[in-house]
């Protein structure tokens, strides 16, 4: 008999957080990947310009990945993989 295992694809979520300023971003990103599987993608949007400092750190404090950071006007993208 063979066997093999079916991998399913993670979850990618986009999080609209334009508008609200620190620490609120953080907090939101940390209480929506708390609720997301591990591996899953987390796409947070944010106009507050501390984010592009608080993203990064958030993310290297609880050990997520921060797989892409990016600026397009007055929006940030964070793409983070979830631990």
């Amino acid at each position: 008999m063979q066997s093999f295992t079916i991998d399913r694809p993670m979850t990618k979520t986009t999080l609209d957080l334009s508008g609200l300023l620190c620490p609120l971003p953080v907090l939101k990103a940390r209480k929506k990947l708390e609720a997301m599987t591990t591996g899953s993608e987390l796409v947070v949007l944010a106009t507050d310009p501390m984010a592009a400092i608080d993203m990064p750190h958030f993310c290297t404090e609880q050990g997520h990945t921060l797989l892409s950071q990016s600026k397009t006007g007055d929006t940030l993208e964070f793409r983070i993989k979830r631990k």
